[in-house]
């Protein structure tokens, strides 16, 4: 029987991370998990780590010496991050995770991005090969900058290295001020859902599908960008009313109750490179997806 490829994933407990470890685990891969905490229900090896500690990138590779690493640890926290000093700090522990990546035999290394890394269209998908890059905030400013000196450095140690562009998630255990976690559970509560007048049009995924997409580029050839997204424009005005449908509560969501704020109109991602060369299409619906939202905020309550 031929050895199973050996993943290192970081940032495995967190929002996408678990879903990636599961979807890993599926495929069959000999999954190493990095985090501070274990999540019980995946059968891996868990390694706890703080990759910000001096040495942490260069210990966990030399102890785990994986085939591939999927790296989606840096700072998330929600209303922080945007201008989180500590995209530095990822900064620099990402380049020490890939340099020791390169001194320890690992032949391809997947980073995580963002589709504010793009300066967006007025109408039409995010396309990887096409649509300009622009900086807007110090964290997709350090993510790009993190992804040219990734893509030098490792294209020279003769690494394969995908980049995944990762558009708006959704899903249980989200940060509750999110889109959708904030409607969900106002509805839960019977309480008002207010929202902007929501004509802002986004890429929506759930983050199961996200996680699962992960693992499928890790395990695939596929260098360069690659948008993690539906390539499916929604309204925020449509999520926030289909939740209400599905909530059995339409009347308790409040539309333009709130003030738009300053954003880009239009944000969604080409997904053909997702479909046609990694092979990966979502599978939860839209409707499913904020069903099952809902279901976990109502537990919560």
């Amino acid at each position: 029987m031929a050895d199973r490829t050996r993943v290192l994933l970081t940032g495995a407990s967190g929002f996408i991370g678990r879903h990636a470890v599961g979807a890993l685990v599926e495929r069959g891969a000999d999954v190493h998990a990095v985090s501070r905490s274990a999540v019980a229900e995946y059968a891996c090896a868990w390694h706890h780590a703080d990759l910000l500690a001096p040495g942490a990138p260069q210990q966990v590779i030399a102890a785990v010496r994986p085939d591939i690493v999927l790296h989606l640890a840096w700072c998330v926290e929600h209303g922080k991050f945007w201008n989180d000093p500590a995209n530095l700090e990822w900064v620099a522990a990402t380049l020490a995770l890939a340099r020791a990546s390169a001194e320890h035999g690992v032949r391809r290394f997947v980073g995580i991005g963002t589709c504010f890394e793009y300066d967006w269209p007025d109408e039409g998908p995010c396309l990887e090969s096409e649509t300009p890059l622009a900086g807007h905030t110090l964290y997709d400013r350090a993510k790009a900058a993190c992804r040219s000196v990734l893509e030098e450095f490792l294209g020279e140690a003769g690494l394969s290295f995908a980049w995944a562009r990762m558009f708006f998630l959704y899903g249980p255990d989200e940060a509750p001020k999110r889109l959708v976690a904030s409607i969900a559970r106002a509805l839960a509560d019977g309480k008002p859902a207010r929202t902007s007048s929501g004509r802002a049009i986004r890429d929506f995924m759930d983050t199961r599908d996200a996680g699962a997409a992960l693992a499928a580029l890790a395990l695939a050839g596929t260098a360069g960008a690659v948008n993690i997204a539906t390539g499916e424009a929604q309204s925020v005005r449509a999520i926030a009313a289909l939740l209400g449908k599905l909530g059995g509560r339409p009347d308790l969501v409040e539309i333009g109750a709130l003030p738009d704020r300053e954003e880009p109109p239009y944000i969604v991602g080409s997904s053909r490179r997702l479909r046609d060369e990694v092979g990966f299409a979502p599978q939860i619906t839209l409707e499913q997806g904020l069903a099952d939202a809902l279901a976990f905020w109502r537990s919560e309550v």
